[in-house]
């Protein structure tokens, strides 16, 4: 569990963890502040704490999580996230069901009124979103197969983890949870939705909601897990619809609707958020042979042909207007 800030939320958190009914577990708490910000003398006994030599990101600290421990599992939680007494052991029964699967996504809930995920969905030009965000729980009370957990609330099979090398840290933050699972789907580990495993969830509490530092690093990951993910009839045609969704997000901006319509409504300038999209840009075509390498890397060792993995993100697809307003 990576934490930037301590105090009150992650306190809350680990308090609901030591109510769990599934008891065969460890806690492993990563200060990934880089300045001392949590204290052992905090943490209840049985917590192990861990401080990162910097902000890793989120996927980073997971990792240095799970080389902490030598669990079968390993579930991804963030620190602003209250479990459900029968969280780990929802999940926990469904891995020992499914030896072949290699994730598990949580039914993470705003409040008892609204969804925040119950999986991920995929658009085409690599920008994804909650399934199921923003509508009641009651729509999502049956198990399915999904395209990938969100990575607030997620168990993963370390065996996959080791075998796809964790999370990316280059990605620092947001989208790392997309990327590992669209790996881990080239690779032949599937994903399915516990809806018995129930989070709430304070939302985007680390960057804020509407940040130009999470606008940022959306549009710049959304671009490299299409480059090293995406087969080459999806990744030709995602520049189409990457302009697609752009023009969503403007008629979103001035309705005051949507992340971006916030983010004006709060003051932001519109060509704060142009100059963020050109940044992300040329970042991506800086680290573009890195990224190239990894591709041949993940359609090397993958078990599942282009169209099939077509098929699998058009199943789980959703349109431009979806991620502008979402």
């Amino acid at each position: 569990m990576p934490t930037l800030t301590g105090g009150a939320l992650l306190a809350e958190c680990l308090a609901a963890l030591g109510r769990q009914t599934f008891a065969a577990f460890e806690t492993v708490v990563v200060d990934n502040s880089a300045a001392a910000r949590v204290a052992k003398t905090e943490l209840p006994d049985r917590i192990q704490l861990v401080a990162a030599p910097r902000n890793l990101g989120y996927g980073g600290a997971i990792n240095l999580a799970a080389r902490a421990s030598q669990a079968e599992f390993i579930a991804a939680l963030n620190d602003d996230a209250i479990v459900d007494p029968a969280w780990l052991a929802s999940l926990v029964a469904a891995a020992d069901s499914q030896p072949q699967t290699g994730m598990w996504a949580s039914r993470v809930r705003l409040n008892e009124r609204e969804m925040d995920s119950a999986g991920m969905l995929l658009f085409a030009d690599g920008s994804s979103k909650q399934r199921g965000h923003c509508r009641p729980p009651e729509e999502f009370n049956e198990p399915a197969d999904v395209l990938l957990p969100s990575g607030s609330a997620a168990l993963y099979r370390r065996s996959m983890l080791e075998q796809l090398g964790g999370f990316d840290e280059d990605f620092f933050l947001y989208c790392e949870d997309t990327d590992l699972g669209l790996r881990a789907q080239w690779a032949g580990w599937p994903c399915r939705y516990v809806p018995t495993a129930i989070v709430d969830h304070r939302y985007s509490q680390s960057a804020g909601r509407v940040s130009p530092l999470k606008a940022y690093y959306v549009e710049r990951n959304r671009l490299r897990l299409a480059v090293k993910n995406f087969p080459l009839a999806m990744l030709a045609a995602a520049p189409l619809h990457a302009i697609s969704r752009y023009g969503w997000h403007l008629l979103a901006l001035f309705s005051g609707r949507g992340p971006a319509g916030e983010f004006h409504k709060s003051g932001g300038s519109p060509f704060v958020l142009v100059w963020l999209v050109v940044r992300a840009h040329l970042a991506a075509l800086w680290s573009l042979p890195r990224l190239l390498g990894q591709r041949w890397r993940i359609r090397r060792a993958a078990t599942i042909s282009a169209g099939q993995f077509i098929v699998l993100a058009r199943r789980h697809a959703l349109t431009a207007r979806e991620v502008a307003l979402l």
